[in-house]
Protein backbone atom coordinates (compact mmCIF):
# COMPACT_ATOMS: atom_id res chain seq x y z
CA UNK A 1 0.00 0.00 0.00
CA UNK A 2 2.86 2.34 0.80
CA UNK A 3 4.41 1.71 -2.63
CA UNK A 4 1.08 2.52 -4.30
CA UNK A 5 0.91 5.86 -2.46
CA UNK A 6 4.47 6.69 -3.51
CA UNK A 7 3.73 5.77 -7.09
CA UNK A 8 0.56 7.89 -7.17
CA UNK A 9 2.36 10.78 -5.50
CA UNK A 10 5.16 10.57 -8.07
CA UNK A 11 2.72 10.36 -10.97
CA UNK A 12 0.76 13.37 -9.73
CA UNK A 13 3.67 15.61 -8.72
CA UNK A 14 6.05 14.98 -11.65
CA UNK A 15 3.90 16.73 -14.27
CA UNK A 16 3.52 19.77 -12.02
CA UNK A 17 7.26 19.92 -11.40
CA UNK A 18 7.93 19.76 -15.13
CA UNK A 19 5.42 22.53 -15.82
CA UNK A 20 6.85 24.69 -13.05
CA UNK A 21 10.37 24.81 -14.51
CA UNK A 22 10.37 24.77 -18.31
CA UNK A 23 13.22 27.28 -18.53
CA UNK A 24 15.70 25.05 -16.70
CA UNK A 25 14.89 22.14 -18.97
CA UNK A 26 15.40 24.21 -22.13
CA UNK A 27 18.73 25.50 -20.83
CA UNK A 28 20.09 21.96 -20.56
CA UNK A 29 19.28 20.90 -24.14
CA UNK A 30 22.18 19.71 -26.24
CA UNK A 31 22.12 20.37 -29.98
CA UNK A 32 24.03 18.05 -32.26
CA UNK A 33 24.71 19.34 -35.76
CA UNK A 34 26.98 18.71 -38.70
CA UNK A 35 25.55 15.22 -39.21
CA UNK A 36 24.82 13.22 -42.35
CA UNK A 37 21.72 11.12 -41.67
CA UNK A 38 21.59 8.20 -44.07
CA UNK A 39 18.07 6.93 -44.73
CA UNK A 40 18.94 5.11 -47.93
CA UNK A 41 17.89 1.54 -48.69
CA UNK A 42 19.88 0.15 -51.60
CA UNK A 43 23.53 -0.45 -52.41
CA UNK A 44 23.52 2.60 -54.71
CA UNK A 45 22.17 4.79 -51.91
CA UNK A 46 24.64 3.44 -49.35
CA UNK A 47 27.56 4.00 -51.73
CA UNK A 48 26.35 7.53 -52.44
CA UNK A 49 26.09 8.17 -48.69
CA UNK A 50 29.61 6.81 -48.16
CA UNK A 51 31.17 9.11 -50.76
CA UNK A 52 29.05 12.12 -49.77
CA UNK A 53 29.79 11.79 -46.06
CA UNK A 54 33.52 11.46 -46.74
CA UNK A 55 33.39 14.79 -48.60
CA UNK A 56 31.17 16.32 -45.89
CA UNK A 57 33.69 15.44 -43.14
CA UNK A 58 36.33 17.51 -44.93
CA UNK A 59 34.16 20.65 -45.06
CA UNK A 60 34.88 23.28 -42.41
CA UNK A 61 32.11 25.15 -40.58
CA UNK A 62 29.33 22.57 -40.94
CA UNK A 63 28.00 23.12 -37.43
CA UNK A 64 24.39 24.20 -37.51
CA UNK A 65 23.65 22.12 -40.63
CA UNK A 66 22.37 18.55 -40.83
CA UNK A 67 22.15 16.63 -44.09
CA UNK A 68 19.57 13.90 -44.63
CA UNK A 69 19.69 11.43 -47.51
CA UNK A 70 16.35 9.87 -48.51
CA UNK A 71 15.83 7.16 -51.07
CA UNK A 72 12.63 6.03 -52.76
CA UNK A 73 12.75 2.66 -54.51
CA UNK A 74 10.73 2.11 -57.68
CA UNK A 75 10.66 -1.57 -58.70
CA UNK A 76 11.74 -2.16 -62.29
CA UNK A 77 12.85 1.49 -62.59
CA UNK A 78 15.54 2.16 -59.98
CA UNK A 79 15.66 4.64 -57.13
CA UNK A 80 15.34 8.36 -56.55
CA UNK A 81 17.76 9.81 -54.02
CA UNK A 82 16.99 13.14 -52.36
CA UNK A 83 19.39 15.24 -50.30
CA UNK A 84 18.10 17.77 -47.76
CA UNK A 85 20.02 20.30 -45.71
CA UNK A 86 18.10 21.31 -42.58
CA UNK A 87 14.87 20.17 -44.22
CA UNK A 88 15.41 22.04 -47.51
CA UNK A 89 15.72 19.80 -50.58
CA UNK A 90 18.77 20.84 -52.59
CA UNK A 91 19.59 17.77 -54.70
CA UNK A 92 17.68 14.93 -56.34
CA UNK A 93 19.07 12.22 -58.61
CA UNK A 94 17.92 8.98 -60.19
CA UNK A 95 19.82 5.70 -60.04
CA UNK A 96 18.77 3.08 -62.54
CA UNK A 97 19.01 -0.64 -62.04
CA UNK A 98 22.44 -0.82 -63.64
CA UNK A 99 25.73 0.66 -62.45
CA UNK A 100 25.71 4.45 -62.37
CA UNK A 101 28.50 6.97 -61.72
CA UNK A 102 27.82 7.17 -57.97
CA UNK A 103 31.04 8.94 -57.01
CA UNK A 104 30.44 11.67 -59.61
CA UNK A 105 26.88 12.14 -58.34
CA UNK A 106 28.20 12.53 -54.79
CA UNK A 107 30.76 15.09 -56.00
CA UNK A 108 28.02 17.04 -57.76
CA UNK A 109 25.86 16.91 -54.64
CA UNK A 110 28.65 18.16 -52.36
CA UNK A 111 29.32 21.07 -54.73
CA UNK A 112 25.63 22.03 -54.60
CA UNK A 113 25.74 21.68 -50.82
CA UNK A 114 28.75 24.01 -50.58
CA UNK A 115 26.93 26.53 -52.76
CA UNK A 116 23.81 26.26 -50.59
CA UNK A 117 25.77 26.67 -47.32
CA UNK A 118 27.56 29.72 -48.73
CA UNK A 119 24.23 31.21 -49.80
CA UNK A 120 22.67 30.62 -46.36
CA UNK A 121 25.66 32.18 -44.59
CA UNK A 122 25.73 35.18 -46.97
CA UNK A 123 22.01 35.71 -46.46
CA UNK A 124 22.47 35.55 -42.69
CA UNK A 125 25.17 38.23 -42.88
CA UNK A 126 23.18 40.54 -45.15
CA UNK A 127 19.84 39.83 -43.47
CA UNK A 128 18.22 38.68 -46.72
CA UNK A 129 16.35 35.42 -46.07
CA UNK A 130 14.31 35.31 -49.27
CA UNK A 131 16.80 33.18 -51.18
CA UNK A 132 16.92 30.23 -48.75
CA UNK A 133 13.86 28.40 -50.06
CA UNK A 134 13.56 25.47 -52.49
CA UNK A 135 14.92 27.35 -55.50
CA UNK A 136 17.70 24.86 -56.32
Amino acid sequence: MKQLKQCLLTCVLCPFLLLASPITIADNDIEISGLVIDRTLTRFGKDFGFYYSSYWRELPFTQGFNVTLYETVFPQAGTVLTLEVNGTRIYTTHFGRRANPIKESAEQAILLTIDYLAQVRANAITGDFSGTSDDF
